[in-house]
């Protein structure tokens, strides 16, 4: 069986840069991005892997909603000028990248469930929970920082919902990282509520007269921006890619 690590480049370089001393120096994050992903091929044996990086062009997103990751810090000039010296390493290793248009998240998305229908398996390394909504099926969620699998079904259970009640539970709670805003003045906590009752966003709405007169307004209300916010918080993953995945087979790393 074929066994794909997909690393989320930003997401492991950023977080890697964020706890050196000095921003400008970049050499320091070239050499622990090398050793981070040398780690992962030793620790999973995949036999492809893929870094995929976001692009500079604008989101589909951003379009549909102007606010969506408003306020996040700009990538440091020195980190986003030595991004090519750090692909350019990590290909030296025989580890290739892939540059998305726009977000990476959808790319991972679509090559996740496209080797997945193929009888593969996936590894996405992250710590975005974005990727939590993705069947759990022969996929691995991995976080490098914290040497663990994700538990899907822990986080399930801190939010209180069901894994096909994720993108509800965010187009009524919104996701205040991803400045994704949900419906004014439902939380996270009513958001719970009101699924373990009505099970699904369609059937809440469809029950509307069952509720309080206050909450039922609410979600009247902010019906459109719960549409948004589902649409926001859902990964594409049929984003047509011209990949030959032949050019990210890996030789079995010893050590």
């Amino acid at each position: 069986m074929n066994k794909l690590l997909i690393i989320d480049g930003l997401n492991l370089v950023r977080r890697i840069h964020a706890v050196l001393p000095d921003e400008n120096d970049i050499a320091s994050v070239q050499e622990r991005v090398l050793a981070a992903s040398k780690k992962m091929l030793l620790q999973h044996q995949p036999t492809h892997c893929m870094v995929v990086w976001d692009g500079n062009e604008p989101s589909w997103r951003k379009t549909l909603y102007s606010d969506y990751k408003k306020g996040r810090k700009p990538m440091p000039t020195a980190l986003s000028d030595g991004l090519v010296n750090i692909k350019v390493t990590l290909a030296e290793h025989d580890i290739n990248s892939f540059d998305a248009q726009s977000e990476a998240d959808d790319v991972i998305a679509t090559i996740a469930m496209k080797m997945i229908s193929n009888k593969g398996e996936v590894i996405i390394v992250s710590t975005d929970k974005g990727f939590s909504q993705l069947p759990t099926k022969n996929l691995t969620l991995w976080d490098h920082f914290n040497q663990q699998v994700f538990d899907v079904q822990q986080y399930e259970k801190k939010l209180g919902i069901e894994q096909y009640q994720m993108l509800d539970f965010i187009a009524l709670a919104g996701d205040s990282g991803n400045k994704i805003p949900g419906i004014m003045g439902i939380g996270p906590k009513s958001a719970a509520d009101l699924l373990n009752k009505f099970r699904t966003l369609a059937n809440l709405y469809r029950s509307l007269d069952n509720l309080g007169a206050k909450q039922a307004l609410k979600l009247a209300e902010g019906k459109e921006m719960a549409r948004i916010s589902y649409k926001l918080a859902q990964l594409q993953c049929d984003i047509p890619l011209n990949i030959n995945l032949k050019q990210f087979r890996i030789n079995p790393i010893t050590n």
